[in-house]
């Protein structure tokens, strides 16, 4: 195990904590779910929670709701879409132990417009140097063989996404996908669940396992909460930036006004 001085966030005191900078972060733990949950209400989601009750938000269009509950089995997170124009209805879980940044990869994505461009599940993975496989269900497997993402398909018809970890103890995590749900959402947790960004962990919390390294750093606790804050800040500002736009935009001209006149009469 490493020990370094955390220099991004300035030098340590005796107050600092320590916390571990942790790879491959697909085996870093769950994490503290406010990763997640305050993102979502910078976003402009709203909060029904009920106090003592499972997490639940739902998005500003009442399209999609996101839930998290660990006091039943397995527990964790389960991200529901609404039929829509174009869009079938939608499931997606996550047990309690996948991390909470690459739970944040899918839901962050869903706070975001969607790309013109057409998704690509396997890039992000394939950039990242994971081995895909195409037989009947087609895996893109990491470097080390801990962490897997699957279409499978047992037959026509019935296809879900599949994305798990394991480590020498056997696996930690399952996240499943219904085969209707955006792929640009797949594709974001993909991107999440590749990233070799470490994340980081509080004293206690970093799972038992041979198979992750960690380095050691101090921070102090007013550092942890302005790096916690630019995310919630970030979030604020691409909804405030959305928002005004939606506002603000051009209107086109009515069909029946002057300018729709003037343009008839000049293609005379």
């Amino acid at each position: 195990m490493k020990k370094q001085q955390w220099t991004g966030w300035g030098p340590g005191t005796p107050q600092a904590e320590q916390h571990y900078l942790v790879e491959p972060r697909y085996l870093a733990g769950g994490g503290d779910i406010r990763y997640v949950s305050e993102f979502l209400r910078a976003s402009g989601w709203s909060d029904k929670s009920t106090t003592g009750g499972p997490l639940v938000f739902d998005s500003p269009d009442k399209s999609v709701r996101v839930g998290y509950d660990p006091h039943v089995q397995p527990g964790g997170w389960t991200i529901s879409g609404k039929a829509t124009t174009g869009q079938e209805a939608w499931h997606a879980t996550f047990t309690r132990q996948v991390p909470v940044e690459i739970v944040a990869g899918f839901t962050d994505a869903l706070t975001r417009p969607r790309s013109a461009h057409a998704p690509n599940v396997w890039a992000p993975l394939q950039e990242q140097h994971w081995q895909t496989e195409q037989g009947q269900h087609f895996t893109a497997m990491s470097p080390d063989g801990g962490a897997w993402l699957q279409f499978h398909q047992s037959q026509p018809g019935d296809a879900l996404w599949w994305a798990g970890a394991r480590n020498e103890h056997g696996r930690i995590w399952d996240a499943s996908f219904t085969a209707s749900t955006p792929m640009h959402l797949i594709q974001a947790f993909g991107a999440a669940l590749a990233d070799p960004q470490q994340v980081m962990r509080p004293r206690g919390h970093v799972p038992p396992s041979t198979r992750i390294r960690t380095t050691s750093v101090s921070v102090l606790p007013d550092q942890l909460a302005a790096w916690q804050q630019a995310r919630v800040t970030a979030a604020r500002a691409a909804t405030w930036a959305r928002n005004s736009w939606a506002t603000n935009r051009p209107r086109r001209p009515s069909s029946t006004g002057p300018y729709a006149t003037a343009g008839r009469r000049a293609r005379r």
